[in-house]
């Protein structure tokens, strides 16, 4: 309709501009307007008063005109010496109405209709409409819906309006039936679908959504199995064909992928060549192949890799690496050739940081470990974002190193931070399964006035425990690296209400401590505390209490050190997914207290990444205590315990080892304890790829305490196995595991979920 009125109008234009070709345009008059002002035509337009109008400007400007899509017919006559153009518009959309949708919400489809420029008080363009409508349906194909079906119906209005209104009908998503892979000879087909992430329906393919036919994922699983052929020496391995059919309901999807896997190829040797700056041997250290090897294209992309990270770390920031095959069909062997080609050395000018408003330079450039005027180093990089992030003082750490102009080799080192509140004054309230229900107030900034010293004033109290501490940290004391702090602290504790054996506890003290690095992830610290501890018994006190006072007194004073040594590789201070962290702590009773003693812990855990948001936790604890000089033991109230949100999930708190001889036979701890754990991580469905807020796990953990006297017997350790959600919501950390005890015994305390909100999480 549309091409046979533009060419009816051409024909009128042609026949009036033939008949008066000396027409000159006196004055321009529209027609017809009802919503587009005259100005808006008049800038689409291409013709002006004094312009002679030929056949072919007339053209020009109603093909001008119909472009725009306002109008639905353009006409342009002459009237003594003004030109007419006399124009229909189109009607408006008065409203987008959708129904029968539910995977896509309607406010979303709106949205995404109106980038499409189809939208409430658009003009109304049928083409349009039909495209909006194959836009709609490649939405639905794309999750899975290939029975979906899209009506659209347009009513006309009054005042030359439209109402539009598109009826959706979903159907039933199309799901993976079956994956065969055929031409297979070498493999079991199992072996190959493993590689594979779509699959028929499984247990967890409402979270995962695996079964879902995608071409893009089909895509990827496609190219996992061709580097699977590859990495095991089949070079001449092809992809012949993929067949994905569907069944007439639409509902289910079969995908059938004809292979041709060929012959295993070996290497039969290899060389150097280019400009080697790193020796031969060291070379093939990093390369890691010998001739007669089987070819596998991970290895040597692993190989260049390193090299290119070793000449990386030489100060060769463009350093590449390219391998060039020679395949002997014939014998099935391929010889390789390395071009090392490192470029000039290159050289940092200048570190440069950004987005710091509070924190000063100086507290960012003393945690670098690339340096100004030397050479670049991707390690030295590397290392530095880790300990900007573990500094807790920014959100997101990004680094660029753009070249210097006019100086190829000199690159500048700029650091992008994005800095997280560092001052805060907080009242909540919060709940442990060991406390119950507690209120804290803090005032804490660990950035004061951007000089990266840390100061902070914290009370708890619950109906437990209470507890107000003031500390203060410089953490560059000396332009070494030495931390100092000192602490003033004043707790009161009651056992019977932390569900152990029953006494009241008050201690007052204060100390000085310093933190001293011994490498770029390893720190010593050292620590002397005064502290009076005041305990209080009567006749329905715990035996062990009451043991102890009528043998050492109600009030002791200890003087009391505390050393540790640490080595962190963790690659962030929340939710960390790779590295270790490894911490040796001790404490010692001195000689000139009440109270001689010592408590040594060691703990070490291990994160193993799987991709980008999963990741194996593997820990364990020893720890060991006890009295010297004329303390016999160690003190009962140092006792350690276990069980609980923070050792053995799925027992009751602090419920596991010994008790005491006296009813109720509360929990007393001991000098002993075991701890082990397994977790693995994995990302809460739905979140995003970046999300560093919440995640979910299932875990294994394993432990025991044991008295004095008592050998460590690894058959009465207890275990349990669930799953656990941990947040770090805007108001405070929270955790909640649901765990089922694997062996307990009777008298074990067990407890099936466990809820804690203010507790900061684990390593």
């Amino acid at each position: 309709m549309k091409r046979w009125l533009t060419a009816l109008c051409l024909m009128g234009v042609l026949m009036t501009t033939a008949e008066a070709a000396s027409f000159v345009i006196g004055a321009i008059k529209v027609t017809g307007l009802k919503r587009i002002s005259k100005a808006t035509v008049m800038t689409y337009l291409p013709l002006r008063v004094g312009e002679r109008l030929t056949a072919g400007r007339a053209e020009r400007a109603i093909r001008a005109l119909f472009k725009t899509g306002f109008f639905r017919d353009v006409k342009l006559m002459e009237q003594g010496q003004e030109l007419i153009v006399a124009v229909t518009e189109r009607p408006a959309i008065a409203s987008i109405t959708i129904t029968g949708t539910h995977v896509i919400k309607p406010k979303k489809l709106l949205k995404s209709l109106a980038k499409m420029g189809f939208a409430k008080g658009r003009v109304f363009n049928r083409a349009l409409l039909h495209e909006t409508k194959q836009a709609l349906r490649r939405q639905y194909f794309n999750r899975g819906y290939y029975a979906a079906r899209v009506v659209t119906t347009v009513k006309p209005l009054v005042r030359d309006r439209v109402a539009v209104a598109i009826t959706v009908s979903e159907g039933k998503i199309a799901r993976i039936k079956q994956i065969t892979v055929v031409g297979n000879h070498h493999f079991k087909e199992a072996r190959l679908l493993g590689r594979f992430k779509l699959g028929p329906p499984g247990l967890f393919s409402f979270f995962t959504g695996n079964d879902r036919y995608s071409r893009q994922k089909l895509e990827a699983d496609l190219e996992n199995l061709q580097n699977f052929y590859l990495n095991r020496g089949y070079l001449r391995f092809r992809l012949v064909s993929t067949v994905v059919a569907i069944t007439p309901s639409k509902d289910w999807i079969y995908v059938t992928e004809n292979v041709r896997e060929g012959h295993v190829y070996h290497i039969s040797g290899y060389k150097l060549a280019g400009r080697l700056v790193l020796r031969p041997a060291t070379l093939a250290s990093l390369l890691r192949i010998k001739p007669g090897q089987v070819f596998s294209r991970e290895r040597i992309t692993k190989g260049t890799r390193r090299i290119i990270g070793k000449l990386g770390n030489r100060g060769y920031a463009f350093a590449n690496v390219r391998v060039v095959p020679k395949v002997d069909r014939q014998d099935h062997t391929i010889a390789l050739t390395f071009f090392i080609e490192p470029g000039q050395r290159v050289y940092v000018r200048r570190i440069r940081f950004f987005g710091n408003t509070v924190t000063q330079d100086a507290v960012l450039r003393r945690t670098m470990r690339q340096y100004e005027g030397a050479w670049f180093s991707a390690a030295r990089i590397k290392q530095s974002v880790t300990m900007l992030r573990r500094l807790g003082f920014f959100t997101d750490v990004r680094v660029t190193t753009p070249p210097v102009p006019g100086h190829p080799n000199e690159v500048d080192v700029d650091v992008h931070v994005k800095e997280r509140p560092t001052g805060s004054v907080v009242a909540g309230l919060g709940y442990s399964d060991l406390y119950g229900i507690f209120v804290n107030g803090s005032v804490s900034y660990q950035d004061v006035l951007g000089t990266g010293k840390q100061v902070s004033v914290t009370a708890d109290t619950s109906v437990a425990y209470k507890d107000i501490n003031l500390t203060y940290v410089n953490p560059y004391y000396t332009s070494s690296g030495i931390s100092r702090g000192f602490n003033v602290y004043d707790s009161s504790f009651n056992a019977a209400a932390a569900y152990t054996a029953a006494y009241n506890e008050s201690t007052v003290g204060a100390g000085v401590f310093y933190g001293i690095p011994i490498g770029v992830n390893r720190s010593i610290n050292v620590g002397l505390a005064a502290e009076r501890v005041k305990l209080t018994v009567n006749s329905t006190s715990a035996y062990v209490a009451q043991q102890f006072v009528a043998q050492h007194g109600t009030t002791n004073d200890i003087l009391k050190a505390t050393f540790g040594w640490s080595r962190n590789t963790l690659n962030n201070a929340i939710f960390p997914t790779s590295g270790t962290y490894q911490q040796l702590s001790g404490e010692i009773g001195l000689p000139g207290g009440s109270l001689q003693y010592y408590r040594l812990s060691y703990l070490a855990s291990v994160f193993f990444p799987f991709g980008r948001q999963y990741s194996l936790k593997l820990s364990n604890e020893w720890s060991y205590g006890n009295g010297y000089g004329h303390t016999g033991s160690l003190p009962f109230f140092k006792n350690f315990y276990a069980g609980g949100a923070n050792s053995v999930r799925g027992y009751q708190n602090e419920s596991l080892g010994p008790r005491d001889i006296l009813p109720p036979y509360d929990p007393i701890g001991g000098n002993k304890r075991v701890l082990a754990s397994a977790e693995f991580f994995f990302p809460v469905p739905g979140t995003s790829i970046h999300n560093r807020s919440m995640r979910l796990s299932t875990f294994i953990d394993a432990g025991q305490v044991y008295g004095p006297g008592q050998g460590i017997a690894f058959n009465q350790i207890r275990t349990s196995f669930g799953v656990a959600f941990d947040w770090f919501s805007p108001i405070a950390p929270l955790s909640i595991s649901i765990a089922r005890p694997l062996n307990a015994q009777p008298g074990d305390q067990t407890r099936a979920v466990q809820f804690t909100l203010g507790t900061l999480f684990m390593y």
